[in-house]
């Protein structure tokens, strides 16, 4: 549906945009992950055709779309802050788009009043028709700019951090919301976060950008299990990394030597990493066994988040080591302080790049 292919873009002589090739199918939720900085609104900006890229070629539908004006596009934005009108209410919001585009503007009342009263109900807004947009909560402001998007009936939705402006809670509730309202209308959605679960939990593709670059492209949990380089894997706030060297099956690293599995990612930059929740804690006595990798570390504290407890040890060189414990897996276990343990892992469950 959309392909960017070689698409650059520089601020001041700065890239924001460093050679971007992409290609997004249709009707499929696809997440936008990265770092602040990273480029991603510029990104949809040159998608939705508020900038102009310096080079590069954009595609959608099968066409050239690089001169193409906004309005013409047939791609709907959504901005982090709703941008809704204080003045109007919802119903009066949702019909804007439809009485006031400059193509193929809807002028039928009748037309107009059915298919906002549609969008409503499908946001579920239903019964807050008359409503300012001041009268109502955080996510039916978001629900009502969607749907002033939805109406317009874009073959595409570009959503620019939708849920950065909610608490918490919401912001968890409007996840699958969101992924329900995008199956019943069967749109495009590409939806851009800086939260690594955000982009996991809802993206059935997920593109990581960094550097003004697509890093890697693929399906949520390949994403998440085999980051395919140093940069995406520290981005996913998941794994621990250790710098250092590959040689004759064993990585050379200020913990140690690492003995590694067969698994291993070509990469300019040499690392080590492994997934907080695939590390055990034992006794600092523990001898680990032939397929597994033993380090130390010193207790620092511990931290409850729900559903899992992560802990911090402090090795010898002073990096913190972060280590997962799910509590469905079982009860939580009480460290001391300043005492010293054993980490232990699988040698296969490393990530290793060199």
């Amino acid at each position: 549906m959309l392909t960017l292919s070689k698409v650059t873009k520089t601020y001041n002589g700065e890239p924001a945009l460093d050679g971007i090739d992409l290609s997004l199918p249709e009707d499929s939720y696809v997440s936008l992950l990265g770092p602040s900085g990273s480029g991603k609104t510029t990104l949809l900006r040159v998608i939705a055709g508020f900038e102009t890229p310096d080079a590069g070629t954009i595609r959608f539908g099968g066409k050239v779309i690089n001169a193409v004006s906004p309005h013409g596009r047939g791609i709907g934005f959504v901005f982090q802050n709703f941008a809704l009108f204080p003045h109007l209410s919802v119903e009066e919001n949702i019909a804007f788009g439809l009485l006031n585009r400059k193509h193929e503007a809807v002028t039928d009342r009748k037309v107009v009043d059915a298919r906002v009263r549609d969008m409503i109900a499908l946001v579920g807004l239903t019964g807050l028709e008359g409503r300012a947009t001041t009268q109502i909560s955080g996510g039916q402001k978001q629900r009502v700019a969607l749907a002033r998007t939805l109406v317009t009936e874009p073959k595409m939705v570009l959503l620019d951090e939708p849920l950065g402006a909610l608490d918490a809670n919401l912001r968890s509730r409007m996840r699958s919301e969101l992924r329900a309202i995008r199956e019943r209308c069967g749109v495009t959605f590409l939806h851009v976060t800086g939260s690594e679960a955000e982009a996991l939990a809802m993206g059935d593709t997920v593109l990581v950008l960094d550097a003004k670059k697509i890093a890697q492209q693929g399906y949520a949990d390949t994403i998440y299990n085999r980051p395919n380089s140093p940069a995406v894997a520290r981005f996913l706030n998941c794994y621990n990394l250790f710098g250092g060297r590959l040689s004759d099956g064993v990585f050379s690293s200020a913990a140690g030597p690492l003995p590694v599995g067969k698994f291993s990612l070509p990469s300019a930059q040499s690392a080590y990493a492994i997934r907080y929740d695939r590390i055990a804690i034992r006794p600092r006595e523990a001898v680990a066994g032939a397929d597994e990798v033993r380090i130390e570390g010193t207790f620092v504290a511990s931290e409850y988040t729900g559903a899992a407890v992560n802990s911090f040890f402090q090795l010898d060189d002073g990096k913190v080591f972060e280590v997962e414990q799910h509590l469905s897996h079982s009860a939580p276990e009480a460290y001391q302080p300043q005492s010293r343990y054993s980490l232990v892992w699988k040698k296969e469950d490393a990530l290793v790049y060199g």
